[in-house]
């Protein structure tokens, strides 16, 4: 029979969260590691937290039986086949009868983006509270290894992970959890190697896009996870990602199974308040426009010299910049040109937007990937009285500033820049979301958009996405509609914009 949420979980787990808990379980009882990979916004945090407080209890399951021990064969599949067929699997050939007994006393690693780790203490905090966790600061490293009897949960961050390196391979955790796991995809990486030395009875990898630019991302997730389970890494190549062969996909998606559940929103989270999203277009003229018309007669002369692929892979770099700073003038010519005083278009367009939000109470968002543009805008909402919080990647008091912006009352702006904030942020208290500069990966916008359209959310959300009209920021979102199928993949900016073709080139640089 399935195990009943343990002691010590005072929230109130959803059918699909409850599911997962169960799924999590499974993999104990069969001495499997896995994944757990709903979208954002689902609460896998909850879902392991509740998995650890039943490690910790110390469950005693039969590892032989010929299905999941701790499982009826019944058990509902929330949307997804994966969780079902995962469910149902036999453990591993030759499993011996011996009861496994989870001992209680070695502490749980959690290793996460510097963005996340206050969001575990407070997530343990609020929904397992006899949980003692520990996030641990830079200037504390050199003690770690002395001082883990002071928390049943430890929070280090990647880098952190790296620092301590082969001190960490001879301690032995209950279990370690890799929270946006994906931090872990290059296998040749230091951090991926780092995390496969780490010895523990329980692995699980959580991450919202197991794979993000290409196979060899689950393959190096699963082999911390599972290890050996797809084999060497050539093999898996020969295997698994066999260009021309139909089949090999279907045979990955068949191996995985036991090991990785999958939840989406759609399937699982019908309740959650509706979400729209809108372009809104605006016009450059002056300087800004000025600027912009250089940038791109220089990238057209550049263009027409180029005759062929061979010749486009030489000249990339200069393309990639060009784009680059054409993206930038349409956000504001002072990222290009900084003694500008010249006025941004877009600063206009988001002020007037803002306006009326807050006049009427709400909270927003506001993103960008360039941390100097909200700089920019941080003295002109201070100009107008705005409440605002801002949010980078020097940013510190990352978990109090969250909880300051979900608790002030009245209205608010957060600036947020896409790598301190596209992930692991939990800011319902938001219903409006504006994309300054749009992204080549329309997946990373969706990102942004999730801190606030996430569980917890009452009201609907809205989303603007400022664009710049008749400009390298209007094809791009072009380019994204013809490239679907880089889309789907989740590729990531960088590879996104390497995948871009002479044609492509030619399109973006055309004439309007």
């Amino acid at each position: 029979m399935t195990p009943p949420l343990p002691n010590g979980v005072t929230a109130a787990l959803r059918p699909y969260q409850l599911e997962g808990f169960h799924f999590l379980a499974y993999l104990a009882a069969n001495r499997f590691g896995g994944i757990l990979a709903d979208d954002m916004g689902l609460g896998k945090t909850l879902q392991a937290l509740a998995w650890l407080v039943w490690l910790r209890q110390g469950p005693t399951v039969d590892a032989a039986s010929g299905s999941a021990p701790l499982l009826s064969e019944g058990v509902p599949a929330a949307g997804s086949a994966t969780a079902s067929q995962a469910f149902s699997s036999p453990p591993s050939p030759g499993a011996s009868s011996v009861p496994v007994a989870v001992p209680a006393t070695p502490p749980v690693l959690v290793v996460c983006p510097k963005s996340v780790m206050d969001n575990w203490r407070a997530e343990a905090e609020r929904f397992t509270p006899g949980l003692r966790v520990r996030v641990w600061r830079p200037e504390e490293l050199p003690a770690f290894r002395e001082r883990l009897d002071e928390a049943e949960l430890h929070v280090l961050n990647y880098s952190q992970l790296r620092l301590l390196g082969e001190s960490l391979a001879t301690v032995h955790w209950l279990a370690v959890i890799l929270d946006e796991g994906q931090y872990i995809k290059n296998p040749s990486s230091q951090t991926a190697q780092v995390a496969r030395a780490l010895k523990a009875s329980h692995r699980l990898v959580l991450s919202g896009t197991p794979i993000e630019n290409r196979l060899l991302d689950l393959w190096s997730l699963l082999t911390f996870a599972m290890p050996g389970v797809l084999s060497s890494r050539h093999h898996f190549a020969r295997v698994y990602d066999a260009k021309g062969d139909p089949l090999a996909r279907r045979r990955l998606a068949a191996r995985v199974r036991p090991f990785l559940l999958r939840r989406t929103k759609g399937q699982v989270a019908q309740d959650l308040p509706a979400r729209v999203e809108e372009d809104l277009f605006c016009e450059i003229e002056g300087e800004q426009q000025a600027l912009y018309r250089a940038e791109l007669k220089h990238a057209r002369q550049l263009l027409l010299r180029i005759q062929t692929p061979q010749e486009l892979a030489r000249q990339q770099f200069h393309f990639l910049t060009s784009l680059l700073r054409l993206r930038q003038i349409c956000c504001h010519p002072r990222l290009v040109k900084p003694d500008s005083i010249a006025e941004s278009a877009k600063v206009t367009a988001l002020v007037e937007q803002l306006e009326p939000l807050m006049e009427e109470g709400h909270k927003v968002l506001v993103f960008s990937q360039f941390v100097e543009l909200l700089g920019i805008l941080k003295p002109v909402l201070t100009a107008r009285g705005w409440p605002h919080f801002y949010l980078a990647g020097e940013t510190e008091n990352r978990g109090e500033l969250v909880e300051n912006f979900q608790t002030a009352e009245g209205a608010a702006i957060f600036l947020i820049s896409l790598k301190a904030g596209g992930f692991g942020l939990n800011l319902t208290a938001a219903s409006y979301v504006v994309l300054f500069d749009p992204w080549w990966n329309p997946a990373v916008e969706n990102q942004a958009i999730d801190r606030t359209h996430r569980i917890g959310q009452t009201n609907p959300v809205m989303a603007y996405r400022l664009l710049i009209k008749n400009s390298i920021e209007e094809k791009i979102r072009l380019l994204q509609k013809q490239k679907k199928a880089l889309a789907e993949d989740v590729l990531g900016e960088e590879r996104f914009s390497q995948s871009l073709t002479l044609d492509d080139f030619r399109f973006l640089f055309a004439e309007d």
